[in-house]
């Protein structure tokens, strides 16, 4: 009988170290993100002799769902209005006055806290227009064969902002209000983000 409940002591002991082993040691679980405190549309900044270019901001955390954490490769986002959608692929993150091109971001489960700013590739133009946008989050670790989806959700773009952004190189900023679950916007004439444009030396 002593005999018995040992060994089935020792197996449950056992059983529980592999468990703990995997859970930390090897199960690499996934990405993933809050819910975007600030969102924002509008001109990246630009200079006197180039066209400001449309961005896509937001802050939020990024947080592994294992020990292990994960290796970011990239991160994109895709705005989607009436079925037709555009990628903002070029990703910069970081805060105000230390701004980084995104590639091989580790993120542990504690998680990390970071301004990002996605941009259009070089000669590709975007104008934002009223209606509803779809916003969709995608990121790609060094382990996936293809990016997955962190978060999506439809903002409306009226046609004062639209317009706004359009002619007077205003922003738009969407506050997330956590009591009424829903973003607030207003237009900013003045946009206080700092230009993200970081292109790869050559």
């Amino acid at each position: 009988m002593l005999e018995s409940i040992s060994l089935a002591i020792a197996l449950l002991a056992l059983v529980i170290s592999a468990v703990t082993a995997w859970l930390t040691l090897f199960r690499r679980g996934t990405v993933r993100m809050t819910q975007p405190t600030v969102v924002f549309f509008g001109p990246d900044g630009g200079r006197p002799d180039r066209r400001s270019m449309a961005k896509v901001f937001l802050r939020t955390l990024l947080y592994a769902t294992a020990d292990r954490g994960q290796i970011i490769q990239s991160m994109f986002v895709v705005l989607r209005r009436d079925g037709e959608p555009q990628t903002f692929g070029i990703w910069v993150y970081g805060d105000r006055d230390h701004l980084l091109r995104g590639s091989g971001l580790y993120v542990g489960k504690e998680g990390v806290s970071s301004n990002h700013h996605f941009l259009l590739s070089d000669g590709v133009q975007y104008e934002f227009q009223a209606g509803t946008h779809h916003l969709e989050v995608f990121v790609a670790t060094a382990h996936q064969t293809k990016p997955h989806r962190l978060w999506s959700l439809p903002i409306e773009l009226t046609e004062e902002q639209a317009t706004a952004i359009r002619k007077e190189r205003a922003g738009v900023y969407f506050d997330w209000d956590p009591s009424r679950r829903r973003f607030d916007s207003h237009i900013d004439p003045h946009p206080a983000e700092p230009r993200a444009l970081v292109r790869p030396l050559s």
